[in-house]
């Protein structure tokens, strides 16, 4: 989560797990107590217990980076050179290309359409991107609502999305 991101997680465990989770998503952590100080910055406090607990329970392991440092990482995901928001990126611009068949948006809501049962496969990849203009998601059976920070934001995703589905490199956009 960004300074800026007005979302707010609880220090319930499914909140601690999401923010361990959305953290070791986005950035190399080396220990539990440089985990515990980004968890302290969105307002999470917990003892280095309840951290070995929660490591364990969201299937957190060290992994080597490409820099040889040893870092936690999600064992569903690969290390951060693989895993960085270049991937997720790739990953949003082949769902795009594959399943968008039309976007619009009100104010500052994109609605995106797919195939009827697609929904869901371009919703989980556009919340993995982790786009800081997106403050959330919700997939139905063939139609994602995308609350975006701004109409302007609403706009440049749904444009980001369109010239994913026609071709357009991640790199390009």
């Amino acid at each position: 989560m960004s300074e800026n991101d007005a979302t707010r997680t609880p220090s319930s465990k499914a909140g601690r797990h999401a923010a361990i989770e959305q953290i070791l998503s986005t950035r190399a952590v080396t220990s539990q107590s440089e985990l515990r100080e980004a968890l302290e910055e969105m307002g999470i406090f917990a003892a280095q217990a309840t951290l070995s607990r929660d490591l364990l329970e969201v299937r957190a392991t060290k992994v080597r980076d490409p820099q040889g440092r040893q870092i936690y990482a999600l064992s569903d995901r690969a290390p951060r050179a693989e895993w960085g928001e270049e991937g997720a990126e790739q990953k949003l611009q082949r769902w795009s290309q594959d399943l968008l068949v039309g976007a619009a948006t009100a104010d500052n809501i994109a609605v995106l359409r797919t195939p009827a049962g697609a929904a869901n496969l371009l919703g989980a990849a556009i919340d993995s991107s982790r786009d800081e203009t997106v403050l959330g998601s919700v997939a139905g059976d063939d139609t994602i609502m995308v609350v975006c920070t701004s109409a302007g934001a609403a706009e440049d995703f749904c444009n980001k999305l369109l010239g994913y589905a026609e071709g357009t490199k991640a790199n390009e956009a």
